[in-house]
C-alpha cells in the first residue's frame, strides 16, 4: 500500500468519525416541533430530548446574552415564562433542508414580569421572529434566532420612551 493510498484512507476515516447526522428533512422539522410543543407548554425538564447539552444560541437581537448549553438553555426559557407567562409560539412557516430547518412564527404574551430595565406593563405582545436551527445527532444543536425589539417595545408600552414627544 503506498503512503498516499494511506493518507487517502486515514484521511476518510477522520471525517467519518467527525461526522455529525442529522434526520431527514420531515424528521428535523418534527424534532423542532415538539421542542416548541415543550416550550409552549413549559415542559422544559423534556428540553434534553430536543437540544444537545451544548446547545448555542445564536440572537443578534439580545448581544452579549449568551447561550452555550442546555441548562442555560432551561434558564432562559424559565425566565422568559416569568416574565410572559401565557407565553405562547405559533409556527407559520417551516422549510427543511439538510442539518437545517428555518422557522417564521410568532411570539405571543403577556408582560407580567421585569423585562431587563422595563417595569412590567400588564399589555400583551404579537411578535413576529425568525429562526434556522442545526440540527446534529438528531438533537438541535444550534439556534439562530432574530426579531424586532421596537415592535416588542412598542407593543408593550416602553417604546418611545415616557416623556419623548
Amino acid at each position: 500500500m503506498t503512503i498516499r493510498r494511506m493518507m487517502l484512507i486515514l484521511g476518510c476515516s477522520v471525517v467519518a468519525v467527525g461526522a455529525s447526522v442529522a434526520g431527514t428533512p420531515a424528521e428535523n422539522k418534527a424534532l423542532v416541533e415538539g421542542f416548541v410543543s415543550v416550550g409552549n407548554t413549559r415542559d422544559y425538564d423534556r428540553l434534553g430530548e430536543y437540544i444537545s447539552d451544548n446547545f448555542v444560541r445564536h440572537c443578534q437581537a439580545t448581544p452579549g446574552f449568551v447561550i452555550t448549553s442546555l441548562e442555560q438553555f432551561k434558564a432562559f426559557m424559565r425566565a422568559d415564562a416569568q416574565v410572559f407567562p401565557d407565553s405562547k409560539v405559533e409556527v407559520h412557516q417551516m422549510v427543511a433542508e439538510g442539518d437545517r430547518v428555518a422557522v417564521w412564527a410568532n411570539y405571543s404574551g403577556t408582560q407580567e414580569g421585569t423585562l431587563g430595565l422595563f417595569p412590567p406593563s400588564g399589555k400583551k405582545m404579537v411578535l413576529e421572529f425568525g429562526a434556522i436551527f442545526r440540527v446534529e445527532d438528531n438533537k438541535i444543536a444550534e439556534l439562530w434566532v432574530t426579531w424586532d425589539n421596537m415592535a416588542a417595545l412598542s407593543q408593550l408600552g416602553h417604546f418611545p420612551p415616557e416623556g419623548t414627544d
